[in-house]
């Protein structure tokens, strides 16, 4: 006979692959003791770049219990956002994969609210927070404390049977529930080809990643001109990069997802080189209509694709 933290574990977990997730793990909400001293020391050695944000709260960032009153569960998700199809033509600037389709942070949300709402219709009156990426959540931690997977060398969480081409995302709730095993083994070996293929050199070291290189950091987070020590290394990439991915060979194990809202628009994909060289306010706002690209908003957009423009194709 399955005790109650033992069945509603089961309950959860049932629900969130009825939702369209596709691991689901749990951990005991407890202070992340290991990630502390590494995190300080990342920001100590500002890698974060201009991202201030990263150095607020960050007692609530390595403890759960402080983002919610009497927590006692980490319920970490994955989603797929791994596309069937990509842009079409080899020469036209890049755009990275997760950002092919709605705004993820919208589709994630509506699928933890329906989560959180099962749980209360199903178990009872539990209290908690949803959690996508936007809030002082150290996401990976709690996927490989959730059993899920390990972190790469690129940073990213790897999983044995998918990859790393999917979206994290939390519930912390104060309910006491049945806790996976931690991901202990590193798959990733003497592999090197995330490191060795970063065009900037923005993985220092095996988990190290100075953001200030980060092709990424540089075409969305930074609100300055990207310096031009990056003119030739930023390998047509105007929004994201998915570089340190593409080459990792645990993602030959990626599959397409099955989420309706993460399919491109049907222009995005058929842009040549010249479409985007002549892009308009208009079309912008037509191509990336509830797309996390409108973060960058059309004026980073442009700047990206002007800095890349002149490299050779």
């Amino acid at each position: 006979m399955l005790n109650n933290s033992s069945r509603y574990s089961k309950l959860i977990k049932d629900e969130a692959l009825r939702l369209g997730f596709m691991q689901c793990g749990i951990a005991k909400a407890d202070f992340l003791e290991e990630e502390a001293p590494r995190l300080e020391q990342w920001l100590h050695k500002n890698h974060h770049g201009q991202m201030a944000y990263m150095e607020n709260h960050f007692d609530k960032r390595l403890d759960p219990r402080l983002l919610v009153d009497d927590a006692k569960s980490v319920i970490s998700l994955t989603l797929n956002y791994f596309p069937e199809d990509q842009q079409q033509d080899p020469d036209a600037p890049k755009i990275s994969k997760y950002a092919y389709g709605t705004d993820y942070h919208l589709v994630i949300k509506d699928k933890l609210f329906q989560l959180l709402n099962f749980i209360t219709e199903e178990i009872g009156e539990v209290s908690g927070r949803a959690f996508v990426d936007s809030a002082p959540v150290m996401d990976r931690a709690w996927a490989k404390r959730a059993g899920i997977g390990w972190i790469g060398k690129n940073s990213n969480l790897i999983n044995k049977k998918s990859g790393s081409f999917f979206f994290l995302a939390e519930l912390i709730v104060d309910l006491e529930l049945e806790y996976d095993h931690p991901f202990s083994t590193d798959h990733c070996g003497s592999c090197t080809r995330c490191i060795d293929a970063c065009p900037t050199e923005a993985i220092l070291s095996p988990f190290i990643i100075d953001a200030n290189k980060c092709i990424s950091y540089l075409t969305i987070e930074l609100r300055e001109e990207i310096p031009e020590q990056f003119n030739d290394k930023m390998d047509n990439w105007m929004f994201g990069c998915d570089i340190c991915q593409d080459v990792c060979p645990w993602n030959r194990f990626s599959v397409p997802h099955s989420e309706p809202k993460f399919q491109p628009n049907e222009n995005l994909l058929q842009m040549k080189r010249e479409d985007w060289l002549d892009i308009t306010e208009d079309v912008f706002r037509t191509i990336f209509k509830n797309s996390a690209v409108k973060r960058t908003k059309f004026k980073g957009l442009t700047r990206n694709i002007d800095f890349i423009k002149t490299i050779p194709k």
